[in-house]
């Protein structure tokens, strides 16, 4: 007897051991199927997970498309990242496959350098908006200015002579470097970014004071300040264009539903107006993207419904 109670917890500790050993087998397989699945419902598409990477440069519009984007894929399931980038980052990254997409690409003027050096190495997709227009801008009130060659007969008006633009990198930029000598304008253009020329815009118009800048449509200060281009006269800033987006090579074969849905994606001067004020009346980019796509849902519904897929 006295033997047997000694083997008895030997014999139950020996018990406890296969059943922990048991135990720790079945969570482990357990784990391996989670790690093999989508962990999404029924096996559904395991797309639904993956993350998208957008390069937002910091136009109006541009900055208006991304955000709204980025809630709407992550309505669906995906992870969005937007990365702020200067034009020339943005090409650059897309070519490399660090950036999934690039939301606006301007051609066949604006962008047509980036085009030319990354032809064969970017995947160039649909047109997202027609008839755009870019150049130098002054408030309607400044009557005596209505065509570039006017800045020149009107210098006297200017404290500074100066043409306030926007990002360094911006492909508008290199345009009015190319208007200034061109035109042979006595004027120095000052890089700053979209915000701060349309701050500077806004605080001038307050003050009735004389200001010129670089600028484009769309955008929103259209539908808040009365402005007006001056005529290009040479013709520097070239013809309309249309506004498309680019995506990496290969983005298509991974991620299919998306590039459906961002070819199908279309604005027109209305819509992407209204876009663009929601963000600039709301107090976040995010804030503003949604309150416009509650408004607009039968639209988004258009570009992303399963028939379009």
């Amino acid at each position: 007897m006295k033997k047997l109670r000694k083997l008895i917890p030997v014999m139950l500790l020996g018990l406890i051991l296969v059943l922990a050993a048991c135990g720790g087998s079945d969570d482990s397989e357990s784990s391996e199927d989670n790690a093999g699945g989508d962990g999404s419902d029924n096996g559904e598409n395991t797309e639904e997970k993956g993350t998208v990477r957008i390069g937002m440069n910091n136009w109006a519009e541009n900055v208006a498309v991304s955000n709204m984007w980025k809630i709407i894929l992550e309505e669906k399931g995906y992870t969005v990242e937007l990365e702020q980038v200067e034009k020339g980052f943005l090409y650059e990254a897309l070519a490399a496959g660090d950036l999934d997409i690039g939301m606006e690409i301007w051609l066949p003027n604006t962008d047509k350098a980036f085009y030319d050096q990354y032809e064969e190495e970017i995947d160039w997709r649909e047109t997202w908006y027609e008839g755009t227009q870019l150049g130098l801008v002054v408030p309607s009130y400044m009557e005596n200015m209505n065509t570039i060659e006017d800045l020149n007969k009107n210098q006297d008006t200017f404290n500074d002579n100066q043409i306030v633009g926007i990002d360094a990198g911006a492909s508008l930029m290199s345009l009015t470097e190319d208007a200034i000598s061109e035109y042979d304008l006595d004027y120095e253009l000052a890089a700053s970014s979209g915000p701060t020329m349309t701050t500077e815009l806004k605080n001038a118009i307050s003050e009735e004071a004389p200001i010129v800048v670089t600028l484009w449509k769309p955008h929103w200060a259209f539908a808040e300040m009365d402005l007006k281009f001056l005529e290009d006269t040479k013709g520097v800033y070239g013809e309309s264009e249309d506004i498309s987006y680019a995506a990496r090579q290969g983005l298509e074969d991974d991620m299919p539903t998306i590039t459906k849905w961002f070819d199908n994606f279309m604005l027109d001067d209305q819509q992407l107006g209204s876009l663009m004020a929601a963000l600039n009346e709301a107090e976040t980019s995010a804030e503003g993207a949604q309150n416009w796509i509650d408004e607009n849902q039968d639209l988004i519904d258009e570009w992303t419904s399963e028939s379009s897929e």
